[in-house]
Formats: structure tokens, C-alpha cells, sequence
């Protein structure tokens, strides 16, 4: 009992202070401007979005107690129970249809997402088919078949739903993890054939929604296929320097923006707290993934080296991307801001990545 003491005792002394505050900070923002999007008219998102950190809470604290390396044994099995949720969304009765995507699969008000779930599983398989098979001198094609066909597979299932977004992430997830693992010039060569193909096949796989999207982005057209990106815009650009203040965004309240609380998050934000507001939010996303970069550095293994990676990756691609459309300099994709756009499964894959940056941090010191 004693040593169980002196254990937890040890591990409470290297919290890691600054992830948890960029952390807190993150979500501190999100609910409060989650608060002024939707209020009134749609304060049960809000109560929800509480509920959802509170589970997002315990699956931290678990994700950081639990010592990472566990999941070096749990990797494989995780990913292939997550690959097998993903098709519980097509089954009848348990799945879901919701304007026309297959996302979700439950019943009644319980739903579960597998695909947010997917990035952390992809993430821990990828990590142990990296720790497991270190290639000193470079990672040669043959090298890159597994990573590439588990990352592949639920690829290819979650644009199906369809959901390109997602499936993107999960791309860019892995070629990340592939940019610090030392590559022969042919592997790097073959890659970037693998990626021209795969944007190729999936143009022409594409929902006409989903095409819709990119012609609007590429083609402007303020009264059809661009509206969001214009609404958008204008909502960050009415905040000026510092902001119209707490809950005085018209674009939102006046319904000028669509799915502000989800996919348009930041420009709500934008007009209510103004340039200085965008770059506090922007400047915390920025210190989270160097940190967890430094993180990567520091770390024991390459295991934890590689979660760490894997993590800054999440949330740098999901801020670039969502920043990136509702500034119209990407396409609109339906990619959430991390802890602050409305969504439980989303906050639970970035609770989950944060708890295992945690792990990693804490274990740093030979623990």
C-alpha cells in the first residue's frame, strides 16, 4: 500500500503544468464561446458540451495514469476492434443515417462515432509497428506497406460514410509520422506517387456534395456554393482589432452563419473577441504541438516518441484545416477546431490524445 502511496506520489509531482494549462485554457475558451453561439436557442448543446468534457476528464486521467507502454500490447487489438465499429454504422437498425452520411451507430440517444475514435486507435498502431520494427538505416518500400495498408483500410471504410474529412486526417496523419521516420529516397518518391493516386481516385469517387465543396471554393459564388466561406469571413472580419465583446456576434445570432458551433466555431469567435482573440487561440494551439513535439524529444522510447508526434500532427492538421476554410483558404470540410467545436466524439479523441501526451510526459523521468 506504501509503495502504491509513494508511486502516485511521484507521478503527481511531474504533472506536466504546461500542457495541462494550454489544455484548460483551450477548453475554457470553447465553452465559453460555445456558450455565446448557441445561447438561448440552443442551450441543451452547451449542457451537453459539459457533459462531454466531463467524460473527456476521466478518459484523460486514465490515458495519463495508465503508464503509455501499456498500449504496445493493446495497439493491434484496438485498432481492429475500431476498424470492426466502423461498420456497425451500415447495419440495419444499429446504424445511423443522418443527410445521407453513415457516421454513427447506437441506439436512441446513446450514439458512438468509430471514426473519431479511429484517429487515436491508427495513431497507437502505427506507433508500435514503428517501435516494433526500427529501421536504422533507413525505411525501405517494403517497410512502408504496413503502415500504409492500416492506414489505408479504415481510409478507405470512413470515406465510404462518406466522410472525406475524416479520411483526410487520417492521411495526414500518417504521412506526418512518415516525415520523422527515416525514409530511403525511394520510399519518398513512392509515397508521393501513392498521394497523386489517391487524390486522383477520390476525386472521381467523390459525392456530389463533396465536389460542390471544392467548386465553391475554387469558383466563388456568394449567393450558392460559397456562402459559409463568405458568412464566415465577414464574421471575422466585423470583429476588427479587438472584438465586437461576449455574445454580440450578429452572424451568429442572426443566423447568418451555418453550423457555427461546429465547423464555424472560430469565426463566431473572431467577431466577438477580434484579431487579438484569434491570436491568443491561435498562439495556444501553436505552444500545445511544440510542446508535444518537445515532448517527442524528451521521450523514453520510441514508442512515446512517435505518440507524441502522432498527437502534435492531430491537432496541428485539425486547426489548419478548420482555420484554413472558414478563412476560405481551404475548402469546406466539415473538420472540427479541437476542444472547441461542439461534438462528444470529438472530444474524446483529443482528450484521449492529450491524456497520452501526459503519459508520455510524466514517464520521461524513468518512471
Amino acid at each position: 500500500m506504501q509503495s502504491r502511496t509513494r508511486e502516485w506520489s511521484r507521478l503527481w509531482r511531474h504533472i506536466d503544468l504546461p500542457l495541462l494549462g494550454v489544455m484548460i485554457a483551450v477548453i475554457g475558451i470553447g465553452l465559453v464561446n460555445l456558450y455565446s453561439a448557441t445561447h438561448p436557442r440552443g442551450a441543451s448543446k452547451f449542457d451537453q458540451q459539459l457533459i462531454s468534457f466531463a467524460i473527456g476528464f476521466g478518459l484523460f486521467a486514465v490515458f495519463a495514469l495508465v503508464d503509455y507502454r501499456a498500449f504496445i500490447r493493446l495497439a493491434y487489438p484496438l485498432y481492429a476492434l475500431t476498424v470492426i465499429a466502423l461498420l456497425f454504422v451500415w447495419l440495419p437498425k444499429l446504424g445511423i443515417e443522418k443527410k445521407g452520411a453513415h457516421r454513427w451507430f447506437g441506439y436512441g440517444a446513446a450514439r458512438v462515432q468509430p471514426s473519431e475514435l479511429m484517429k487515436i486507435a491508427l495513431l497507437l498502431a502505427l506507433a508500435k509497428n514503428l517501435h516494433d520494427e526500427p529501421a536504422r538505416e533507413g525505411r525501405g518500400i517494403l517497410g512502408l506497406l504496413v503502415p500504409l495498408g492500416l492506414t489505408a483500410l479504415p481510409m478507405v471504410i470512413i470515406a465510404a460514410q462518406p466522410d472525406l474529412s475524416t479520411a483526410t486526417i487520417l492521411f495526414l496523419l500518417f504521412m506526418s509520422i512518415m516525415v520523422v521516420v527515416r525514409l530511403k529516397l525511394r520510399s519518398v518518391l513512392v509515397l508521393a506517387g501513392v498521394t497523386l493516386a489517391t487524390m486522383v481516385v477520390v476525386w472521381f469517387t467523390l459525392e456530389p456534395f463533396q465536389r460542390d465543396r471544392i467548386s465553391g471554393f475554387m469558383w466563388p459564388d456568394p449567393q450558392g456554393l460559397g456562402w459559409q466561406a463568405d458568412q464566415s469571413v465577414i464574421a471575422i472580419g466585423a470583429g476588427q482589432i479587438f472584438g465586437k465583446g461576449f455574445m454580440q456576434s450578429s452572424q451568429a445570432r442572426m443566423k447568418f452563419l451555418p453550423e457555427h458551433w461546429t465547423d464555424f466555431p472560430f469565426a463566431v469567435f473572431g467577431e466577438e473577441w477580434g484579431f487579438v482573440g484569434c491570436v491568443v487561440v491561435l498562439a495556444l494551439y501553436f505552444v500545445l504541438v511544440l510542446w508535444a513535439l518537445n515532448l517527442a524529444a524528451q521521450a523514453r522510447d520510441r514508442f512515446g516518441a512517435v505518440l507524441c508526434v502522432g498527437a502534435a500532427a492531430l491537432f496541428f492538421w485539425h486547426v489548419i484545416i478548420n482555420v484554413g476554410m472558414v478563412t476560405r483558404l481551404l475548402p469546406v470540410m466539415g473538420v472540427t477546431l479541437p476542444l472547441v467545436s461542439y461534438g462528444g466524439w470529438s472530444v474524446f479523441a483529443n482528450m484521449m490524445a492529450l491524456g497520452l501526451l501526459m503519459s508520455v510526459s510524466i514517464r520521461r523521468f524513468g518512471h
